[in-house]
């Protein structure tokens, strides 16, 4: 069964190809733009997405490409509008400490400084707007709604985090991968899809890199999971939630089976 995440990676060369003939025809392509409705350019009235429209330039990313990297001049932020990445820090000895996956609607920039703090990398074929940061600020001066919600966004961002220093600090391997999972279902509920039906492009090694535990624990807990009923694995990163409630209960920490 195909995910939404694979079906807008397949989409991203049609759904180009028709904003190139919009904007050949003078039509405003923010105003078809599927990804708004998710995204921080809701908040821009039907008025000004011309003023949107000019800020941004499309970007298209493959999987495995890199959009940004750690390090280099922080001069453009980004709304992904299809396909999925994943931030990541070297850290000093060599090991990946992947911060955060991304998503359709996904905003990445907010906060940032001179330089970019993460390599942002694509998990799948994927489009994004690139927004210059000059261009950007303009934007924020000339749409007051926009910066609201970027603000609501930048809270969100810093709730997740502590969120994840908890996770990270206090969960067990279990625990860690259920909330994992039903950080995902929620993610894959917003975007209009079944809660139930989640897609991972990402590896086991990226999800272990996020959560602080090894390649191998990830497999081992996943197949746990999947021998107690809790999840199905259907196959080229689709995982079904047979149990939706009972994985809450793991992420919660009521619920210590092995």
């Amino acid at each position: 069964m195909k995910s939404n995440l694979a079906s807008d990676a397949e989409q991203v060369g049609t759904v180009m190809a028709a904003r190139s003939a919009e904007a050949a025809c003078g039509v405003d392509p923010c105003s078809f733009c599927e990804a708004r409705p998710l995204s921080v350019c809701r908040a821009v009235p039907e008025a000004d997405l011309a003023l949107l429209a000019d800020a941004a330039t499309v970007v298209k990313l493959g999987k495995g490409e890199v959009l940004v990297r750690e390090d280099d001049p922080a001069d453009s932020l980004f709304n992904v509008t299809a396909g999925a990445l994943k931030i990541y820090k070297l850290l000093p000895n060599g090991r990946r400490q992947v911060l955060g996956f991304l998503f359709t609607g996904d905003f990445l920039g907010v906060g940032l400084r001179d330089r970019y703090g993460f390599t942002a990398e694509g998990l799948t074929p994927g489009r994004l707007c690139r927004f210059p940061r000059r261009k950007f600020m303009r934007l924020l001066d000339a749409c007051p709604a926009f910066e609201r919600e970027l603000l609501c966004r930048a809270s969100s961002e810093i709730s997740a985090a502590q969120e994840q220093m908890l996770l990270l600090g206090r969960k067990t391997a279990r625990e860690r991968i259920a909330s994992f999972l039903k950080a995902v279902s929620a993610r894959t509920e917003r975007l209009g899809a079944p809660a139930d039906l989640i897609h991972l492009p990402m590896t086991r090694t990226d999800i272990a890199d996020y959560l602080g535990l090894t390649t191998e624990t990830v497999s081992r807990v996943f197949t746990d999971l999947r021998r107690q009923g809790r999840i199905h694995l259907a196959g080229s990163g689709d995982v079904r939630l047979v149990d939706p409630v009972g994985l809450a209960a793991i992420a919660g920490g009521h619920d210590r089976r092995a």
